[in-house]
């Protein structure tokens, strides 16, 4: 397993970038806009880990512009944390059997979302290409929120 990045929902792109990389000092490492989902995700690196990012290789704060407004309660501006793992569909399952609930299981053998016991969202990615679909998992529905 390895560290990717941790999510936050931000309202004005402009005035974050501002602070994170102007003020804190963070570099920007790639940009994505995706038209037909209205969002763009802008990945940040510490300076020393800008080099390492850029190959998928430094952790990354993932900065999430949702184009249309919405009020982040309820603690909604911070979103996951997010790990790559070697075989979703094994970690999923030794999770299960923990006992732990898979809130987003990973239908599309790519990615699949947990929570914590305090409620904190995690994203599960799989490792290189995603794994071809398989049973039980890409038949399984949703469970609550993510």
């Amino acid at each position: 397993m390895r560290y990717l990045h941790t999510m936050v929902r931000v309202h004005d792109l402009d005035a974050s970038l501002a602070f994170y990389c102007n003020h804190l000092g963070l570099v920007e490492t790639r940009r994505n806009n995706y038209e037909s989902g209205r969002f763009t995700l802008v990945f940040l690196a510490a300076p020393d880990d800008a080099a390492q990012a850029k190959q998928n290789a430094a952790p990354l704060v993932e900065l999430t512009y949702n184009w249309d407004t919405e009020d982040y309660d309820g603690g909604r501006n911070f979103g996951h944390l997010a790990y790559e793992v070697d075989d979703i569909y094994a970690t999923c399952q030794r999770l299960m059997d923990g006992g732990v609930t898979i809130n987003r299981p990973p239908h599309d053998g790519r990615m699949a979302f947990v929570r914590s016991p305090d409620n904190i969202s995690i994203e599960l990615l799989q490792k290189g290409e995603a794994l071809a679909p398989q049973a039980p998992w890409a038949e399984m529905s949703n469970t609550g929120e993510w």
